[in-house]
């Protein structure tokens, strides 16, 4: 018994001794990857620190590989202050398999045909206001009909309320083409600098898109303190250039685009790669979030976004299908 005892108690530290030593070097490769990668060339000396701190201590003992890679998507969020860190486990990952641009999409849980591409409901709203509630950005290849399909629906209303209080972002390609369709030309919104390579983008909207665009009309973004990446970036840029107010909470923070590696075999990382920033302020969100125009809780922000568009109906004298008196007592309703 006390042999079996002795064996156990060396093959446990074995294991543990062999884990710790796996642990160690998927650490190391997540810092030379931000040493390469991240936007600011210091950083990396901030996550080893921190890696070897939790190494010495024992935090990643006994972790399985998901919760492993969980507290340190955390770690990184918290002590780096960027919300685009996130580390994930590839459960049955082959590394044989190369990562075309499909798994790419899969990888980052981008919205497909059966998610309809983000769009959960295009509406017109009493007193003929557009309401599209949008969660999250696919690629624009896939969804440029959908999109097209959603601003043609909401053309002939007198406002529109675009709803990101459930996006988690996605392609920049779909928040350029999403900005599109509010200005009647190309514009340059923003620039991109990546420190790998040393290269700057100009990201610009398209001046033709392939549905009717939304000018000269009042619109207005919901948003939550979930709303995150590209959700921020449509609800600050249009923000920033004056053709959309914001309404609801202050976002996430997330401004800054990545790359992604894979670690070990076992590990997807994404490391904030690049740099936004506005051309109107030469700034960008990252990581106070955006501020709105108006201020309220998430889930009273559609309420206050429609009390809005029919007070300012009202002062301008708007047609919008109702009576004066049927939009005050709609306004009385929504306060209510």
């Amino acid at each position: 018994m006390k042999k079996l005892l002795a064996g156990i108690l060396i093959f446990h530290s074995l294991f543990s001794y062999a884990q710790k030593e796996h642990t160690a070097i998927v650490l190391a490769d997540i810092t030379k990857k931000v040493k390469d990668y991240y936007i600011d060339k210091e950083t990396y000396k901030k996550v080893d620190s921190l890696f070897q701190s939790d190494l010495k201590k024992g935090t990643f003992d006994n972790l399985n590989k998901k919760d492993f890679a969980v507290l340190l998507t955390q770690k990184l969020r918290t002590d780096i202050k960027d919300q685009h860190f996130s580390i994930k486990y590839l459960e049955n990952y082959s590394p044989e398999k190369l990562i075309d641009e499909k798994e790419k999409e899969r990888l980052n849980n981008f919205h497909n045909s059966l998610e309809n591409f983000g769009f959960e409901s295009v509406q017109r709203l009493e007193g003929n206001i557009g309401y599209i509630n949008f969660k999250g950005f696919a690629s624009p290849e896939s969804s440029t009909n959908t999109l097209a399909a959603a601003m043609n629906f909401v053309a002939n209303t007198n406002s529109l309320i675009i709803d990101l209080r459930e996006n988690w972002g996605g392609d920049n390609g779909m928040l350029l083409l999403f900005c599109s369709y509010f200005f009647d030309k190309k514009t340059d919104l923003y620039t991109t600098y990546f420190r790998h390579g040393d290269k700057t983008v100009v990201n610009s909207t398209q001046a033709n898109v392939s549905g009717l665009k939304y000018l000269h009309k009042k619109v207005y973004i919901l948003t939550s303190k979930d709303t995150f990446s590209a959700a921020e970036g449509l609800a600050y840029f249009l923000q920033q250039h004056k053709r959309a107010e914001v309404i609801g909470e202050k976002t996430a923070g997330a401004a800054n685009p990545v790359e992604h590696f894979i670690i070990q075999n076992e590990y997807l990382l994404f490391v904030p790669a690049g740099k936004v920033s506005s051309l109107v302020n030469h700034k960008n969100w990252e990581p106070i979030g955006v501020v709105p125009n108006q201020e309220v809780k998430a889930e009273d922000a559609l309420k206050a976004a429609h009390i809005t568009i029919l007070k300012n109906s009202l002062m301008a004298e708007i047609k919008t299908g109702l009576s004066i008196a049927e939009i005050k007592k709609l306004i009385q309703k929504l306060e209510q």
